[in-house]
């Protein structure tokens, strides 16, 4: 941790004003100063967040309505999975696990 200093970034201005549109300095978060608790390699922006979850485990899957009004979770209904094969560059369609049951 540092003493606060002005932020290098937007002078100590917190950011930008475009139009009647303000946008926060992203480096110092639109306080205009960095240091102290307000220390920005101390926010772990270097870390790449995680990926979101396949579709079939997304939160919406607890609410009871979605379920019901989709059915199957993995081909939404369509009861076919699409695939983009790289290697061949061709669109891949297979039957679902929902059919095959």
């Amino acid at each position: 941790m540092t003493d606060p200093i002005t932020c290098p970034e937007c002078g100590g201005h917190q950011g930008t004003k475009l139009g009647d549109r303000f946008l926060a300095c992203q480096f110092c978060g639109g306080l205009g100063w960095v240091g102290g608790t307000n220390e920005p390699a101390e926010r772990g922006h270097d870390k790449e967040p995680p990926p979101p979850p396949p579709a079939w485990e997304h939160k919406v899957w607890a609410d009871q309505w979605i379920s019901a009004q989709l059915g199957c979770r993995y081909c939404f209904g369509s009861k076919q999975i699409a695939h983009v094969d790289e290697e061949c560059g061709q669109l891949v369609t297979v039957p679902c696990v929902c059919v095959l049951h």
